[in-house]
């Protein structure tokens, strides 16, 4: 009888032992997918992919077990020998293998030259292939990035007491109303797909006062833009006992700067890869929502159109005036109008059109939604009858504020928006493994 205890010896070196001094002029194993295969005809060097990143392998003719000729791009192999100091090569060493096994073998010849520095295809292509064209280096290293911000969401705000929460993804009513729910038959009954986890995670505020969750939610709108998305990953928190929806945007600032360190420490290849540069986060600064149209009216000499919401252009402005005023990549827009609002925004005591709430625009594009919530039952059940809004399918939701909460507020941050802006990205969909939007589906 054998018994499992937590450990597996492998032949194969790990990474730091292949870029560390002591394995020079020694034996290794390595595995890996043949990346690309240059033939000098006396020796062959194949590239190696693995998810650290590529190492360089010489064949040289007529010395090991095998043939350069029977050997093809996408081959996943072990291969055996000797590393050694080459300066020209990655990470400034190669190993020159001995011997070579075959663990697996394609089908087909790839469709697309992934190999290449950057992929000269169009995105609808790179999207219909995708597990494919993210085999190359600069396209996964994107998704790298993408792991570190959601790695930074998560280890920063369990450092601040947070505890994660799970909610479900189906439901018996939207959380922000509206025509843009995913309609569903759950067993016979009307169901939705979560456009957020907003009224689960105020609940849980009541239990655990603070709670943050990673996931996907859906959005029904029939847009076909460059940055929206059917489906998306939102990273929410929700604080309890908060004393000004200023103190959630001092937590997101927090989250940011805790994210670009991580990135900076722990990404520093992915980011040279993608030649990207760190915004600087150490101060934002932050606009009420009135005022911030009046300056970018007045500077660009556009007219204000729309008094209760931003339209894109004027994101844009408002990202580009914060740019060149403070040299700031991000600004918050805030006091957002209630008109605008959904119904368990805090309207400004001060000035009840006005929310104590607000957007996180970064590069001019909105990336979080934020605010203080009602915490009173009697002043959330007016705010409903206020709107024309009826209580059913809100019974437990309004329950929880019948036996007591606390003052809170949470935000929702799109990572899919955080990520395409941090990488200056054109297109949302550059940012998302495998998009859903008005026309994909698969894969």
């Amino acid at each position: 009888m054998e018994f499992m205890d937590g450990t597996w010896k492998k032949d194969d070196c790990g990474w730091d032992v292949l870029t560390g001094n002591d394995i020079i002029g020694k034996e290794a194993v390595i595995d890996g997918a043949i990346h690309s295969i240059r033939n000098m005809g006396d020796v062959a060097f194949l590239i190696l992919r693995r998810k650290e990143g590529l190492f360089q392998t010489v064949l040289e003719k007529d010395q090991g077990n095998v043939s350069v000729h029977d050997l093809r791009e996408a081959m996943t192999v072990r291969v055996r020998g000797v590393v050694n100091e080459e300066e020209r090569a990655p990470h400034g060493r190669e190993l020159r293998i001995s011997s070579l096994e075959i663990l697996s073998a394609p089908a087909e010849p790839m469709p697309m030259a992934i190999d290449k520095w950057k992929l000269n295809t169009s995105l609808e292509a790179k999207l219909n292939l995708r597990p494919i064209a993210l085999r190359n280096i600069r396209e996964r290293a994107k998704f790298k990035i993408q792991e570190g911000l959601t790695r930074a969401f998560r280890d920063f705000l369990y450092g601040q007491g947070f505890t994660e929460i799970h909610t479900p993804k189906i439901g018996a009513r939207g959380a922000e109303g509206g025509a843009n729910m995913f309609k569903l038959s759950y067993f016979h009954k009307p169901a939705v797909l979560a456009q957020s986890p907003q009224f689960y995670k105020q609940m849980m505020t009541g239990v655990f006062d603070r709670v943050f969750e990673t996931g996907p939610v859906f959005r029904a709108e029939k847009h076909n833009t460059k940055r929206h998305l059917n489906e998306y990953t939102s990273l929410d928190f929700e604080m309890g006992y908060i004393d000004s929806f200023e103190e959630i945007m001092a937590m997101e600032t927090g989250f940011l700067q805790y994210a670009m360190k991580l990135l900076e420490k722990d990404y520093a290849q992915e980011l040279s890869l993608l030649n990207v540069t760190l915004p600087d986060v150490s101060r934002i600064p932050s606009v009420r929502f009135d005022e911030a149209k009046r300056l970018v009216s007045k500077k660009y000499d556009r007219k204000i159109r729309n008094p209760y919401d931003l339209e894109p252009e004027e994101e844009a402005l408002i990202g580009q005036y914060f740019k060149e005023e403070y040299n700031a990549d991000f600004v918050f827009v805030t006091h957002y109008p209630s008109k605008k609002r959904p119904f368990y925004a805090m309207d400004d005591p001060a000035d009840p059109t006005y929310t104590l709430s607000f957007d996180l625009l970064f590069h001019g594009l909105e990336v979080t939604t934020g605010g203080q919530r009602i915490h009173d039952y009697h002043a959330l059940r007016a705010k409903i009858a206020d709107r024309g809004m009826e209580e059913e399918g809100m019974e437990q939701y309004l329950d929880t504020f019948k036996h007591g909460m606390p003052p809170h507020g949470g935000l929702g941050i799109g990572l899919e928006r955080l990520t395409m802006q941090l990488l200056g990205e054109e297109n949302v969909r550059e940012a998302c493994l495998f998009p859903r939007d008005l026309n994909r589906l698969e894969p």
